[in-house]
């Protein structure tokens, strides 16, 4: 059980940008991660007592945790999007069964049929207002967080793919390809034009130094859609987001699960990601991704969820050296699960990569 991590490590944004962006070898290994199920959270503040300075009826109780959480970690950033940014879906919910278990069960979206199935019900659609979104969580970020962290924008935007797949439902959106492609355009061009005002506002702090859309595009073998649909339909949306981030100073970060080859070059050299994210074992190994797109963008995570759940944490800290060892020699990598930190993930095992990570000698 890790009850303590070896090495302690000081936030460095500067550092963690110049990782992604390849700017400069890295002093030590930098951590990212697109999220931490709520569940883990709670264990590990619990597990290491950081909560017991922190005042509960503080109005900025959660963002105080979370800077703490994060830097107790190990990690540079904070992730931050705009508040109360929410669109309808039809979900359905069926009970957790993970150790650190979810109340309420685990959520799914309804892959048959979502809220807009015709013109009709795009046309009455509640689509939510990007410029009355608030802002009140990344004010407090940008006014309070430490100096040697920064804010990733990211969460509530850049779904181009999976909100197309939401809103329709997958099963109809496949009709929908063939048989009202001018609907799937209009809600395309909906998205592109709600998700441009919310990565503008979010550029508007100084304290956000990265952005990040997450937009899963595939599965085990292929794209979801097509590759021609996806660059009618979806890489637009993306390339508009890189060039408003590139605009700023800002390197744009792409989570996307699924067998993507067919579109990487597009991600490249026309989308123009800085990075990828979400690796699975079962489609390509972070280290042979590394090799292959590695002289020209930067790999994030990669340590594959399904191996942090079976292995031991001896397991764990050989593949962490093992994938440190070939990724960080060829520059542009930070250390991570290949997708998030669920909470069916072993908490030691989680733990472990990260203690393995800061005692890896650069």
């Amino acid at each position: 059980m890790v009850n303590t991590f070896e090495v302690q490590v000081t936030p460095d944004w500067r550092g963690f940008v110049n990782s992604i962006t390849r700017r400069s070898k890295p002093r030590r290994v930098h951590f990212i991660e697109l999220f931490l199920d709520s569940e883990v959270q709670v264990a590990v503040c619990e597990r290491f007592h950081l909560l017991d300075e922190l005042d509960n009826r503080d109005p900025h109780f959660e963002l105080k945790r979370q800077v703490l959480l994060q830097r107790f970690l190990g990690y540079d950033y904070v992730r931050c999007g705009l508040d109360d940014f929410d669109m309808t879906l039809n979900r359905q919910a069926v009970g957790d069964t993970a150790a650190l278990e979810r109340a309420g069960g685990r959520s799914y979206v309804d892959e048959h049929a979502g809220p807009i199935t015709s013109w009709k019900e795009f046309k009455s659609y509640p689509w939510p207002d990007p410029l009355t979104a608030g802002t009140r969580s990344i004010e407090w970020y940008d006014s309070n967080l430490p100096d040697d962290m920064c804010i990733i924008a990211s969460g509530g935007f850049a779904h181009f793919a999976e909100y197309l797949n939401w809103l329709m439902g997958y099963e109809t959106l496949c009709y929908a390809l063939h048989d009202q492609r001018d609907l799937v355009a209009a809600i395309s061009r909906k998205l592109i034009d709600l998700y441009s005002v919310v990565i503008k506002r979010l550029l508007q702090f100084k304290r956000v130094k990265v952005v990040w859309g997450s937009d899963d595009m595939g599965f085990r073998s292929g794209t979801l859609i097509s590759p021609y649909d996806l660059r009618e339909f979806v890489l637009p949306g993306h390339k508009l987001m890189a060039d408003i981030a590139h605009q700023a100073g800002c390197p744009y970060l792409l989570h996307s699960c699924g067998k993507l080859d067919a579109i990487m070059d597009d991600l490249i050299d026309d989308v123009h990601i800085d990075a990828r994210h979400s690796f699975e074992d079962t489609i390509e190994p972070v280290t042979l991704a590394m090799r292959r797109y590695g002289d020209r963008i930067a790999m994030l995570g990669g340590i594959d969820l399904d191996f942090l759940c079976r292995a031991d944490e001896q397991m764990v800290r050989q593949r962490v050296r093992e994938t440190l060892d070939t990724c960080l020699p060829l520059g542009g990598y930070c250390l991570g699960t290949g997708n998030s930190v669920a909470n069916y993930i072993p908490l030691d095992n989680y733990l472990a990569m990260l203690d393995e990570g800061r005692k890896y000698q650069v």
